[in-house]
């Protein structure tokens, strides 16, 4: 099957903490991007939200855009609201060419989760399950008509956080709700991220790698620290540079037939982690892992 091997430009700029990398501009960004062989990228907060304005920016790079993040509200908006009040980025992806839109449902307070220490964030109850995934699948079909399929996103610090939620979001879910899997999300939540895939290949429609270091997520788990806290003090880097089984959590995504992107997105400190230094790293591991598990590796 064939991959095609993308990043997410937080290994430059975080939008969530915009000291980390805020000064770094975006043509820096995407140049560099460019030089470290990835085939595209998904969007950043340095964007422009305008398709006219960003398509010669991205053909002048010879960057294809993958994707991009939205702040879901599903749990707190009905459908007709949420799906309007994402039209406008759906509109920009369709624009450049994008198949799905990287969607984390943010309800409940993610944004102050993300610093909080990691045992407090909000949950579903038991009870919520069912009319949840009826909403949730009722918004993927509508934004599957629409021509941009949903990946739904599993993050730390959000109602869909750990691996026993992402089986009870596949559970009360149609097809249209396509899994975003995330490895290193699953790693940091205390997951089984080999477990996780094997369980949900067949709904995975889109992929993030990133690794982990494991004394720091000992550290972060055992001590309670937030999302954020962990990043900043090096949780997560490139894949190939962690404990994270890529090997075979590949061999699962070959053998089930993926074909789509794989997208390097490990979140570091730009001041102690070179963006073009991990970036160039985290393409030449994630090719050579990707070609020894069966893909064959698009440019």
């Amino acid at each position: 099957m064939k991959v095609r091997i993308g990043i997410n430009p937080i290994t430059w700029s975080n939008d969530d903490a915009p000291e980390l990398g805020g000064d770094i501009p975006l043509e820096v960004c995407l140049s560099e991007t460019k030089q470290a062989g990835y085939a595209g990228t998904e969007l950043g907060g340095k964007f422009p939200r305008r398709s006219a304005e960003l398509k010669p920016i991205m053909e002048r790079h010879g960057l294809a855009v993958i994707s991009g993040w939205y702040d879901g509200r599903c749990d707190e908006k009905d459908v007709s609201a949420e799906m309007d009040a994402i039209g406008p980025h759906l509109q920009l992806l369709k624009d450049m060419g994008s198949t799905h839109v990287v969607y984390a449902d943010t309800s409940r307070g993610r944004h102050g989760a993300i610093w909080d220490p990691i045992s407090k964030r909000p949950a579903l109850q038991a009870e919520e399950w069912p009319t949840y995934g009826r909403k949730l699948t009722q918004l993927a079909e509508r934004m599957a008509d629409f021509g941009v399929r949903m990946a739904f996103h599993h993050h730390m610090g959000t109602i869909i956080e750990t691996d026993s939620e992402v089986g009870l979001l596949m559970k009360h879910t149609g097809e249209a709700v396509g899994l975003l899997y995330d490895t290193g999300h699953s790693t940091f939540s205390g997951g089984n991220p080999l477990q996780l895939i094997k369980d949900n290949v067949k709904r995975v429609v889109h992929v993030h790698c990133k690794d982990a270091r494991k004394p720091m997520l000992e550290k972060a788990r055992a001590g309670d620290m937030s999302f954020m806290g962990a990043v900043l003090e090096g949780i997560f880097t490139v894949p190939g540079d962690g404990f994270t089984d890529y090997p075979s959590i590949l061999r699962v995504l070959a053998e089930a037939n993926y074909s789509g992107w794989l997208v390097v997105e490990a979140e570091q400190d730009p001041r102690k982690a070179h963006p073009l230094t991990y970036a160039t790293m985290g393409f030449k591991n994630l090719s050579r892992l990707a070609t020894e598990a069966g893909f064959t590796v698009e440019k």
